[in-house]
């Protein structure tokens, strides 16, 4: 009896371990072990066809899907997950790409301040605390950006104060397709 138990183990983490990692990470366990709802599951980046009109080397961002396209040739594009903004801080349009930032340092508004005051007044590139992430994307003239994020938990909901939030993975991996001067084209 001891050896089919452990059988049956072994034959769980072959076929655990046989699966992508996107796959086994996704609650197989938790749906057999646990009478907890599962959480809204966050579809990862990947590819998707896009339909005509739309110029290979821009982003379209769709706040209801709360997803961000990169535009490739042939059209298709790569589809990221996102969290959007809430409430009042919704907007839509088209900007472009001013600046691009590796670590960037966190300085919140002073609304920001206002509504939480045990915020920092800063807080450095790099550190992992830091709300931007990784990389940052700085949208027009504007204080929004497409960034990273410290709670990636927060991604596929509307959490934000106007900036679009990513993965770091994949903040990281946009950020070494887009230039400065990307076109950016955000709509709900």
């Amino acid at each position: 009896m001891r050896f089919l138990g452990f059988s049956a183990a072994m034959a769980c983490a072959v076929v655990l371990f046989a699966l992508p990692a996107h796959q086994a990470s996704a609650g197989f366990f938790d749906s057999l072990m646990s009478s907890r709802p599962q959480k809204n599951r966050v579809v990862a980046r990947h590819l998707v066809s896009m339909p005509p009109g739309y110029q290979p080397g821009t982003i379209f961002v769709q706040f209801s899907r709360a997803r961000l396209y990169y535009v490739l040739p042939g059209g298709r594009a790569i589809s990221y997950p996102i969290a959007t903004p809430t409430g009042e801080a919704r907007w839509s349009g088209d900007t472009y790409v001013s600046d691009k930032r590796v670590n960037p340092g966190w300085t919140p508004t002073p609304e920001m301040r206002r509504e939480n005051p045990s915020l920092p007044a800063y807080v450095p590139g790099g550190h992992p605390r830091n709300p931007l992430g990784v990389r940052a994307l700085h949208l027009g003239t504007s204080l929004y950006r497409i960034h990273g994020t410290d709670a990636p938990h927060l991604v596929g909901r509307a959490v934000s104060k106007g900036c679009i939030r990513m993965f770091n993975h994949d903040v990281a991996d946009l950020y070494q397709r887009v230039p400065v001067g990307t076109r950016v084209t955000v709509v709900w």
